[in-house]
C-alpha cells in the first residue's frame, strides 16, 4: 500500500512516528492520477490499527476490574442489539427497523450489526469467536446489501445516513469480520460504500463540496474503505481532503475560518476564538464540532507514522480547538447546551454523553502532540474525568479509550484543576463564565448567527434558545440531564425575555436577528466580563436591551427598552429542574410553600434564595411571579425522529417578572449569586456588592463597590459616569493600585473604530494592544481603538496614574 505523489505544492508539518508525532518539517503535498497498489502487509497493519480502535486491541487484561467490566458491557450491548435479528425476515432485518422511507432505519441496522461484531471480536465476551454468530452476522450484512444498501437501491430520506452513518457502521463491521468475509462479499461491501461515498471532498446525491464535520466524516468513510480495498491512492486523497488540496485549501477543515492571511474559509468549522459553526451559522461545538474532533482523532491515529500521515501545518490549530473551543464549554462533564444545536432534543445525547466524545477524542490526540501540549492535554483529561462525578467516564467509554485513559490517569502529570475563567466566543454570540463553585453560559444571537436549528423533525421547541438564555451549572451535575429538555417549559427558559405563549413547532428556526449588537468584553486573566444583546424577537414586535455583567461570583442582570405592540411579556429570572422537589424557596427570608402547584405573585421582593441553586438580589424591590409544578412530557414532543413516547415527569421552580401586556420601555435589574448560601444572599441584599449606574436605552452600566470597577454596554453614543463612548461599545475599567486596565470591544462587529473618553486625569499609557492608542484631554484621556476586522474581539489598554 504505497503513498501517492503528484502535482502541486503546499507546506506541511510532518508528524513522524505512530506513538510520538510532531517533528516539524516541510514537504511537498501532491496528488497522482495513477493507482498506488500497496503490499498486503501495509493494509493488514492499518486494518489491525482500526481493529484496535474498535476493540482495545490484543492483550486486554481481563483480570483488571475496569477492563472486565467494559468487556461485559460490550457483550451486553451486543445481546441487546441482536434482539430480533433474523435474515429470513422479508420486511426488515430487525422487526422495529422495517421502514423504506426513514433512512435512519438503515443506519441503525448497520450500527446494530457493528455492535454485535464488536463483541464477536473481543475476547472475554459471550459472543467472542462464536461461529454461529459469525454466520448470522454475515447473513445480516448480505440481507442489507440485497434489500437496502448498494448500487441497485434508490436512496431515500437523509443523505447523511447513506453516505456517512450506514457507511461508517458497515466499514467497522467489515474490519471486525474481515477474516471471515470472503473475497466476493468484501468486494460487494466496498462497492456499496463507494457507490454512496466515492470521494472524500464531495457528498450528497448532487455531489456538493463537503465542509466542516461532514468532510471529516466522509474522509473517514473513504479511508477505512480504502484500507479494506488496499488502495493507497485513495488514502492519499483522504489525507489531502482534510486540507482541501484539490480546492487550494478553500475547504480545509484544519485551517481556521478566520485565517491570518485574511482569506475566507467555508464559514463552517472552527474559528480562532474557539467558535465552531456548522450549517452555515449554527453554533455547534457540542454537536458537529465534537464529531469533527472525534473522527479526526481516529483518522490521525489510523494514518500516523505512515506515508499518509497528515502533515499540514494547520494541524497545529487543533491545540486551539481543545483549549478554546471545548474546555470553556464543558461544565463538570456537561457540554453547554447552547452549542449543541438540535442534539439537545435527542434522549441519547443527555447524561454527559457529548462530553464523553470530547474526552475520547482528546485521549486519542495526545500522542499526536508530544511535549508540553501532551502534558497539558493529559492534565485536562485527568480533570475532566475526575470532576464528572455524575457519569463515570471509565464505566461508559469504549475499550480502546479505557485502555488509553488508564495510562493517562497513571501518568505523573497532575490534573489541571477546576477551570476558573471568563471566555467569550464573538464568532458565535456565546459566553461562558467559570468560577470554583459554578459555571454559567449565556446564549445570544444576532444578524451573524442563527437562533436555533430544527431540521429532520428535531428540536421542535427550541424557539428561545438564543433569546438571552442563561444556563447555570452547579453541583447538581444531572440538572440538564434526566429529561430536562422535553419537560422544561420552552417558553420560559432562564434569562430570556419573551412574549408569553407557544409558537408552532420549529417556528423561526434558522433565523438571524435584524440586530447587530451581541457580544461583549472580557478582562484578560480574570473572571470579569461584560456581555449583552439587542433582542429583536422572531415572530413578534418584542424589542429589548439585555446585559449580563459577570463580576466573579455575582452576575448583574440589566434590561431596558422592553417594548412590544401586543401580548404579555416576561423576563425569566430562573427556571430550575429541582433535584429535591421540596427545595426551599426563601422570599425575603420567609419560606414559600413547597407544594407542587404553588403559584403566587411576590410583591416588593428584595431577595430570593433557592436551595441548591443560589441567590437573587433585587436592589430595587421587584414584583415577581413564582410557580412550582410537576411537568410531564415525552421526548417525541420535541423530536419526532428519535424521540420516545414514554411520558416523563420532573419538578420545576420558575420565577419571572411580568412586564404586562404590550409594555413600553419596561426593564429589570437583579444580581444573580449562583451557589451562594442564604446567609450570603441576605447579606448582599442588605449591602448590594454591585450598584446600578445606568439602565437607559443608551447604556447599561454597573459599578462594583469593593474596587470601583466600572462595566458598561453602550448601545449608542452615551455617558456612564466617567466613561463616554462615541457609539456602540462594551467596556470594562478596573483600577488596581496605580494601574488602570481598560478592555473594550465593538459587539456590533461593524465599526471601524471605537472612541472612548475616560474622565480620569494623570494617566499615562503603559501597554496597549495593536491598534489601541490614547491621548490626553482636558478632563482625562481619550482612547481610540481600531476595531475594523476584529470581529468583536476584546482590545486592551494598561494605564498608570502619575
Amino acid at each position: 500500500m504505497t503513498p501517492g505523489t503528484g502535482r502541486g505544492t503546499t507546506r506541511r508539518t510532518v508528524l513522524a512516528g505512530a506513538a510520538a508525532l510532531g517533528a516539524a518539517v516541510t514537504l511537498p503535498l501532491t496528488l497522482t492520477s495513477g493507482a498506488a497498489h500497496a503490499a498486503v502487509g501495509d493494509a493488514a497493519a492499518l486494518r489491525a490499527r482500526w481493529h484496535t480502535l474498535l476493540t482495545g486491541g490484543a492483550g486486554l487484561d481481563l483480570a483488571d476490574e475496569r477492563i472486565a467490566a467494559a468487556v461485559a458491557r460490550t457483550g451486553r450491548a451486543a445481546t441487546t442489539a441482536a434482539t430480533g435479528l433474523d435474515p429470513a425476515r422479508a420486511e426488515g432485518l430487525f422487526p422495529d427497523l422495517t421502514s423504506t422511507t426513514l433512512s435512519n432505519h438503515v443506519t441503525t441496522s448497520f450500527k446494530r450489526l457493528a455492535t454485535i461484531a464488536t463483541a464477536w471480536a473481543v475476547p472475554g465476551t459471550p459472543q467472542y469467536g462464536d461461529a454461529a454468530l459469525g454466520d448470522l452476522l454475515l447473513a445480516g450484512i448480505d440481507w442489507m446489501l440485497t434489500h437496502r444498501y448498494g448500487p441497485e437501491h434508490t436512496r431515500f430520506d437523509n443523505d447523511w445516513d447513506w453516505e456517512i452513518g450506514s457507511a461508517l457502521a458497515l466499514n467497522d463491521a467489515s474490519v471486525l469480520l474481515y477474516d471471515v468475509l470472503g473475497t466476493e462479499r468484501l468486494a460487494r461491501i466496498t462497492e456499496a460504500v463507494r457507490h454512496y461515498t466515492p470521494d472524500p471532498n464531495l457528498w450528497r446525491a448532487d455531489r456538493q463540496i463537503a465542509t466542516g464535520a461532514n468532510r471529516v466524516w466522509i474522509s473517514t468513510v473513504v479511508a477505512v474503505n480504502s484500507v479494506l480495498r488496499d488502495d493507497g491512492d485513495a488514502l492519499t486523497r483522504v489525507r489531502d481532503a482534510l486540507s482541501d488540496v484539490e480546492g487550494s485549501g478553500a475547504n480545509s477543515v484544519l485551517a481556521f475560518n478566520d485565517r491570518a492571511d485574511g482569506s475566507a474559509g467555508t464559514g463552517e468549522g472552527f474559528y480562532s476564538d474557539g467558535s465552531f459553526l456548522q450549517h452555515y451559522k449554527h453554533p455547534y461545538n457540542g454537536g458537529y464540532g465534537k464529531e469533527l474532533l472525534n473522527n479526526l482523532s481516529r483518522l490521525l491515529n489510523l494514518l500516523a507514522g505512515t506515508g499518509w500521515a497528515v502533515t499540514d501545518p494547520d494541524l497545529d490549530n487543533v491545540r486551539g480547538w481543545v483549549d478554546d473551543g471545548f474546555d470553556p464549554l464543558l461544565a463538570r462533564g456537561d457540554v453547554m447546551a447552547s452549542v449543541c444545536g438540535r442534539e439537545i432534543a435527542r434522549p441519547s445525547k443527555q447524561g454527559h454523553a457529548s462530553a464523553q466524545t470530547v474526552i475520547e477524542a482528546v485521549v486519542r490526540l495526545i500522542p499526536s502532540f508530544p511535549g508540553a501540549t501532551a502534558d497539558r492535554f493529559t492534565a485536562l483529561v485527568k480533570q475532566w474525568i475526575a470532576e464528572d462525578t455524575y457519569r463515570d467516564f471509565l464505566a461508559v467509554t469504549d475499550l480502546a479509550s479505557l485502555v488509553a485513559a488508564r495510562r493517562i490517569l497513571d501518568s505523573p502529570v497532575p490534573a489541571r484543576g477546576p477551570l476558573v475563567a471568563h471566555k467569550q466566543h464573538p464568532r458565535m454570540d456565546k459566553a461562558a463564565h467559570h468560577r470554583p463553585s459554578f459555571a454559567l453560559g449565556i446564549s445570544a444571537y444576532s444578524s451573524r448567527i442563527y437562533n436555533y436549528e430544527s431540521i429532520q423533525n428535531e428540536n421542535l421547541h427550541g424557539w428561545h434558545l438564543s433569546d438571552g438564555m442563561v444556563l447555570l451549572y452547579t453541583d447538581d451535575l444531572g440538572h440538564y440531564s434526566e429529561d430536562y429538555w422535553p419537560t422544561v417549559d420552552p417558553a420560559r427558559l432562564p434569562g430570556t425575555t419573551v412574549v408569553a405563549g407557544r409558537p408552532a413547532d420549529a417556528a423561526g428556526q434558522r433565523t438571524t436577528s435584524t440586530a447587530d449588537w451581541a457580544g461583549g468584553t472580557a478582562l484578560p486573566g480574570t473572571t470579569l466580563g461584560a456581555y449583552g444583546m439587542e433582542l429583536r424577537a422572531y415572530g413578534s414586535s418584542l424589542r429589548g436591551l439585555k446585559s449580563w455583567f459577570c463580576l466573579d461570583d455575582v452576575i448583574a442582570c440589566v434590561g431596558s427598552g422592553i417594548t412590544a405592540d401586543a401580548g404579555p411579556v416576561e423576563t425569566v429570572v430562573e427556571n430550575r429542574k429541582l433535584r429535591d422537589p421540596h427545595a426551599t424557596l426563601l422570599v425575603d427570608g420567609r419560606a414559600a410553600p413547597a407544594d407542587a402547584g404553588w403559584s403566587a405573585q411576590l410583591d416588593g421582593v428584595r431577595w430570593l434564595h433557592a436551595e441548591g441553586t443560589g441567590g437573587y438580589v433585587f436592589p430595587k424591590p421587584a414584583t415577581l411571579r413564582g410557580l412550582r409544578e410537576e411537568r410531564t412530557a415525552t421526548w417525541r414532543e420535541i423530536n419526532l425522529k428519535y424521540g420516545t413516547d414514554t411520558p416523563v415527569t420532573r419538578p420545576y421552580l420558575t420565577l419571572w417578572q411580568d412586564h404586562g401586556a404590550a409594555p413600553d420601555g419596561a426593564g429589570y435589574f437583579w444580581l444573580q449569586a449562583p451557589a451562594a448560601s442564604a446567609a450570603r444572599t441576605r447579606q448582599w441584599a442588605a449591602a448590594p456588592p454591585v450598584e446600578l449606574v445606568s439602565d437607559s436605552t443608551a447604556v447599561h452600566a454597573v459599578r462594583r463597590c469593593a474596587d470601583g470597577l466600572l462595566a458598561a454596554n453602550f448601545w449608542t453614543a452615551g455617558t456612564a459616569q466617567e466613561l463616554t463612548a462615541d457609539g456602540p461599545a462594551s467596556v470594562l475599567v478596573r483600577a488596581d493600585g496605580r494601574t488602570v486596565t481598560v478592555a473594550l470591544s465593538d459587539p456590533t462587529q461593524l465599526r471601524s473604530s471605537v472612541v472612548m473618553d475616560l474622565a480620569r486625569r494623570g494617566l499615562t499609557v503603559v501597554a496597549a494592544d495593536p491598534g489601541v492608542s490614547a491621548t490626553s484631554t482636558g478632563r482625562g484621556i481619550r482612547i481610540t481603538a481600531d476595531t475594523a476586522n476584529r470581529h468583536g474581539a476584546t482590545l486592551n489598554l494598561t494605564l498608570k496614574r502619575s
